[in-house]
């Protein structure tokens, strides 16, 4: 099936006058969980992670993705004959120097413009100037070839009442238009989901897990404008937009809309972050006065206001709840009730659901149990997936959204008897993940300055794990959110924020081995500010995650003295947070289940 969609793909490339090309895994809006619409590279390769590359030339193809996905996609693409390239492994090369030498003088290369970031489009064109060749990107050859293709979605946009989010809409354009002043621009172009969900204080369902609106934006000085698809606008969100005086415009006249107003024009400056756009904008906007900078939203969305962090600790004691009601139900009824992959991700669900606060899941639930655990972003489906034993180890990352707010958080259950080096390796993470958590640091440090924290006691043993430490976490919007992470290095192109008071990140150290098993512990944190002294402003994390880490995959000799206390420390405050919502034989495994060790 792989094979026949590549070759009619490579039909409609000859037909275009493109010798290569590429598809990233985005939409209009540089998402990075797209609709079933978008899911282009999906359709060609068969892969089914979130984040992945596929090139096509006219003899060989080639998928381009990261480490949480390499033992994924090497099961997915078995007997396609594209070819896996495992990013950052050495001896791979990066997407424009694989692009580079796979074209000849005078070849193409192709794309949807609309869904290339604007930076990588740029990097292309490099190459095809290089090589006298051209880029060509009017078109989306799946359009002719993916027959039964779905519908862009247009789910009901609804309003976030200001009880939740904490500050008018009116309030938020206002510090948007003086950030644009600082920049001296007189438009600002926004095309990104969740910063758009934000700032209008609107919600959606038009990507899966990401209650967000299929839209774009353009604010000037005096007017705001929302594109919109018209069946996702009903009357009450019309008369909200009216009373705000933010104009409605058609979703689809948003290009035409910009090149009439704003191709060539040489009398606004106009603030755009080619990072967020995709190419095709900027090909319109190219001949502009522009202003390249982080929207300024990214940050304003990521420093959460006290009646945001109010709620999300709400949100996250009704999400602790649940998943301490799972744990309960896995560690004393599991192997009786013959739970498997599935059940237990539908389950935990079902716990959810009991809070009338709770929308639906922030992400896919990843439950995985034994070697699928070392799968990083392993999702069960009803094709394949595993029945629970009495033995080793079930990981389950989940989340979810709530009107106070969104969650993310992983556990990793013991079944069973497990080996010396599970134990070692749980003891481990637990260990990286604690430490992190209680770290007090000054002001000014960024991701890499204290990611180390974490993966540091893994270096020790010769160990690591292919993914970011941490990554920041919206309100009710994505559950990726930037601009704070913890990771080691630097990703080329993107700026490095220092953390803000406010900010939420999740700290997720783990071990993945292939074949065996793969451990994750997740909670999240709430950046807050400490003492200032003569030495400047002091930082610490706040918990905001309040289930049991299972003790039974603990080596406490592994352990220093310290870091026993900080667990300890963790367990009293699990148990006096969710005593009031225990009783009978749950109280008493909680109290257990949180004991000093």
């Amino acid at each position: 099936m792989i094979k026949e969609r590549l070759r009619q793909l490579r039909s409609a490339m000859g037909e275009a006058g493109i010798h290569c090309y590429i598809i990233p895994t985005s939409d209009f809006h540089n998402s990075e969980y797209v609709s079933d619409y978008f899911m282009v590279r999906k359709y060609f390769s068969g892969f089914t992670g979130s984040a992945g590359t596929l090139v096509v030339t006219d003899k060989e193809a080639a998928l381009f993705t990261d480490g949480r996905y390499f033992i994924q996609a090497q099961k997915e693409l078995a007997g396609s004959d594209i070819i896996l390239m495992k990013m950052g492994e050495p001896g791979v090369p990066a997407i424009p120097d694989y692009v580079k030498a796979q074209l000849k003088e005078g070849q193409n290369i192709g794309f949807d413009g609309r869904v290339m970031p604007a930076c990588s489009g740029l990097k292309f064109e490099e190459i095809v100037k290089e090589k006298k060749g051209q880029i060509i990107y009017q078109y989306d050859l799946a359009t002719d070839i993916w027959t039964d293709r779905p519908g862009l979605p247009d789910s009901e946009a609804y309003i976030l009442a200001r009880k939740y989010c904490g500050e008018s809409v009116a309030d938020k354009l206002e510090r948007l238009r003086n950030c644009m002043k600082e920049e001296k621009a007189d438009v600002h172009i926004l095309t990104t989901l969740d910063d758009i969900a934000w700032l209008f204080n609107l919600r959606a369902d038009d990507v899966r897990c990401c209650p967000v609106l299929l839209s774009y934006a353009v604010i000037t000085e005096k007017d705001a404008i929302l594109f919109a698809r018209e069946k996702s606008i009903n009357s009450v969100v019309k008369d909200y937009l009216l009373e705000n005086h933010i104009s409605l415009k058609h979703y689809d006249s948003f290009y035409s809309y910009v090149e009439e107003k704003y191709k060539e024009n040489k009398d606004n400056t106009i603030l755009i972050c080619k990072n967020r756009i995709d190419y095709r904008l900027f090909k319109l906007l190219q001949e502009s006065v522009v202003c390249d900078k982080a929207n300024p939203t990214t940050l304003m969305k990521a420093i959460k206001n006290e009646t945001e962090c109010e709620n999300i600790r709400k949100a996250h004691l009704m999400d602790a709840i649940a998943v301490t009601k799972l744990m309960y139900g896995l560690k004393n009824h599991a192997i009786e009730k013959q739970m498997t992959e599935l059940s237990v991700a539908d389950d935990l669900e079902k716990f959810r659901r009991e809070n009338e606060s709770f929308i639906g899941p922030s992400f896919p639930t990843i439950c995985a149990y034994g070697a699928n655990g070392a799968i990083i972003h392993y999702e069960a489906c009803r094709e394949d997936y595993a029945v629970i034993k009495p033995e080793g180890m079930l990981m389950i990352d989940s989340g979810g959204h709530y009107f106070e707010g969104s969650t993310d958080i992983t556990r990793t259950f013991i079944m069973g008897p497990v080996s010396k080096e599970m134990k070692e390796h749980f003891t481990l993470v637990v260990r990286a993940m604690l430490r992190l958590k209680n770290a007090k640091f000054l002001y000014g440090c960024k991701g890499v300055n204290l990611d180390v924290l974490a993966r540091g006691c893994l270096w020790d043993k010769g160990l690591d794990y292919k993914h970011g430490t941490g990554h920041g976490v919206g309100y009710l919007l994505s559950v990726h959110e930037g601009p704070n992470s913890f990771r080691y290095k630097t990703i080329p192109g993107e700026e490095e924020w220092c953390f803000e008071e406010g900010m939420i990140t999740t700290d997720e150290p783990g071990i993945y081995i292939e074949g065996s098993h793969g451990i994750r512990i997740e909670n999240e944190l709430l950046c807050r500010k400490g003492e200032t002294n003569e030495y400047g402003q002091f930082m610490h994390f706040e918990d905001l995650t309040y289930v049991p880490i299972d003790l039974d995959g603990i080596d406490a000799q592994c352990m220093k003295e310290a870091e026993r206390e900080m667990l300890n420390t963790y367990h009293k405050q699990v148990y006096a947070k969710l005593k009031p919502y225990f009783e009978g034989d749950m109280l008493a495994w909680l109290s257990d289940a949180t004991r000093a060790i």
